[in-house]
C-alpha cells in the first residue's frame, strides 16, 4: 500500500489522525461552531439595547375629565356636535336691480310663479283692508293670552329646511288667509315659504345679497314689498315687478334698518361702525339723504317708536340710546335719553308694539336670569315683542329640552314652546304674526318651525 515506505511510528500516527477525523466528523463539531458564529454576529448589535418592560395588565387607567369624556355634571352624555362644514362660496351679487328668480333656476318656473302670485294676491287683499278699515293693535287680557299660547302647537309638517345656512333674520306676511314666511341666512340667501301649501315646491330660495341678511321686514304700507338688508346693501323685493331693487349701498358696513313712517318710504339705517343714515326710497340712486355719527363703537339694531316716529333707539356694544331724527347732524349728536345698566354686549333693543312705553333688550349679562350666551355657532338671541300684546315678548332659549320662551315685561315666564319630537335645536331668531296666533322659530341649520 502507500504506507509501505513509512516507519511503524508514522503509520501509527497517521492511523490515529484518520480515526480522530472520522470521530469529529461524526460529532459534526465544525457545523455547530459555524452556526454559533452566525448567531453571535446577528445579536452583537443588540447587546447594548435594553428591552422595554411590558405594561402590567392591572396598570391604573389614566383619568379623563368629564369635559373630555363629553359628559355633563349630571352624568348625561352630551350629544355629539356635528363637524362644522366649510364655508360654501357664493358668487358676488352685482349691484342694481336683480330679477326675482330662484337660485337653482335660470328662468322662472310654474311653481315659482305660483308662489309669487300667491304673495301678490294676498298683499292686494290686505292692502284693500288696510285702506278701508286700517289696522289696530288690541292687547288681550293676560289669562286669555296664555290660553291662546297653549293652543299653539308644532307638527312635523310645519318644520322645513328653508335656507342652506344659519337663519339670521325672518319676516312673516301680515295676511290672515295664507301664511307666507321669509327667512334670510348668513350667505345672503332669502327663502320664501307658503306654509299652507303642502307640496315640496312650496318654498323657493333667492340670492339677492352676497353676505349675511341681518334684517328683514314686509312693508306695513304695501306687503307686496319685502325689504332686506345685508352688510353691503338694502334691497326691496317687489313681487308685482318680480325684481329686487337696490335702495341703499354701503361698504360692507350696514347692520339694520327700520321704517320711519307708516308709508315705509323712508327708513333709518344703522352701520356697524356707529353711523346712522336716513334713506328715502322715492329718490333715485343708492346714496342716503343724511349720514350722522352718533359716537357708537358699533350699532347692532335700530328701531323706531310706534307712535312718535321721530324717535329711534339704537343698540350697540353696551350702549342703548334714544335719538331724535330731526336733530341729527354729521357729528356731535347727543341722545335724548340713555338706557343704562348694561355691563356686557347688547344684541338688540326694541320698543313695545302699541305705546312704545317699554323697551326690551338682550344683553350677555343675563340679568333676566336668562342664558343669552349662544357662542360662535349660533345667531345671537333677539327678544321681540308680540305685536298683539303690549307687555309680552318672545326670545330663544338655551334650556333643555329646546324651547322658545314667552315672558311678561315683569320678567315672569308665561309659556314655553317645545316639542320633543320636532324641535331639537336652539331657535335664535323668532317672529310672531301681527294678528294671528302664529310663531315661527329659525335655527342655525336653516330650518324653520311654525307653531
Amino acid at each position: 500500500d502507500g504506507y509501505s515506505q513509512l516507519s511503524a511510528y508514522e503509520r501509527k500516527r497517521l492511523k490515529n489522525l484518520t480515526e480522530n477525523a472520522k470521530f469529529f466528523a461524526a460529532l459534526k463539531l465544525h457545523e455547530t461552531a459555524a452556526k454559533l458564529r452566525q448567531i453571535a454576529t446577528k445579536t452583537q448589535s443588540h447587546v447594548t439595547k435594553r428591552a422595554k418592560p411590558k405594561k402590567a395588565n392591572d396598570e391604573t387607567v389614566r383619568r379623563r375629565s368629564m369635559r373630555l369624556q363629553r359628559i355633563e355634571p349630571s352624568g348625561i352624555p352630551v350629544p355629539e356636535v356635528p363637524a362644522q362644514p366649510e364655508r360654501e362660496e357664493y358668487p358676488q351679487v352685482p349691484a342694481g336691480p336683480l330679477p326675482m328668480v330662484p337660485e337653482d333656476q335660470v328662468e322662472s318656473s310654474k311653481s315659482t310663479e305660483d308662489l309669487l302670485t300667491t304673495w301678490m294676491r294676498i298683499s292686494e287683499v290686505l292692502l284693500a283692508i288696510l285702506v278701508i278699515f286700517g289696522l289696530s293693535n288690541v292687547s288681550m287680557i293676560l289669562s286669555r293670552y296664555q290660553e291662546s299660547l297653549n293652543r299653539m302647537v308644532l307638527s312635523e309638517e310645519n318644520v322645513k329646511k328653508m335656507v342652506k345656512s344659519r337663519v339670521s333674520s325672518m319676516a312673516v306676511h301680515p295676511s290672515e288667509n295664507i301664511l307666507l314666511v321669509a327667512a334670510g341666512d348668513k350667505f345672503g340667501q332669502i327663502g320664501l315659504w307658503n306654509v299652507d301649501c303642502k307640496s315640496e315646491e312650496a318654498a323657493r330660495i333667492f340670492i339677492p345679497h352676497s353676505s349675511l341678511v341681518s334684517c328683514m321686514h314686509f312693508s306695513p304700507f304695501n306687503p307686496a314689498h319685502l325689504l332686506s338688508l345685508s352688510n353691503e346693501t338694502l334691497r326691496c323685493g317687489d313681487v308685482t315687478r318680480a325684481v329686487f331693487d337696490e335702495i341703499c349701498r354701503g361698504e360692507d358696513n350696514l347692520s339694520s334698518f327700520a321704517f320711519l313712517e307708516d308709508t315705509a318710504s323712508t327708513a333709518i339705517v344703522g352701520y356697524w361702525d356707529g353711523e346712522i343714515a336716513v334713506v328715502d326710497r322715492r329718490t333715485p340712486g343708492t346714496s342716503p339723504e343724511l349720514s350722522a355719527d352718533i359716537d357708537f363703537k358699533r350699532i347692532r339694531t335700530v328701531h323706531v317708536h310706534p307712535r312718535n316716529k321721530q324717535y329711534f333707539i339704537a343698540a350697540g356694544l353696551v350702549d342703548v340710546c334714544i335719538y331724535d331724527v330731526r336733530c341729527l347732524k354729521p357729528t356731535g349728536n347727543k341722545p335724548v335719553s340713555t338706557l343704562t345698566g348694561h355691563t356686557k354686549s347688547v344684541a338688540s333693543a326694541y320698543y313695545s308694539p302699541v305705546t312704545g312705553n317699554r323697551v326690551v333688550t338682550v344683553c350677555a349679562d343675563d340679568k333676566l336670569r336668562h342664558n343669552n350666551n349662544t357662542g360662535r355657532w349660533l345667531t345671537r338671541f333677539q327678544a321681540i315683542w308680540d305685536p298683539k300684546q303690549e307687555d309680552c315678548f318672545v326670545v330663544g332659549s338655551m334650556a333643555q329640552p329646546r324651547q322658545i320662551e314667552v315672558f311678561q315685561d315683569t320678567g315672569k315666564l308665561l309659556h314655553s314652546f317645545y316639542n320633543l319630537d320636532c324641535l331639537g335645536s336652539v331657535c335664535s331668531i323668532n317672529v310672531v304674526h301681527p294678528t294671528k296666533n302664529i310663531l315661527v322659530g329659525g335655527n342655525s341649520s336653516g330650518r324653520l318651525h311654525v307653531f
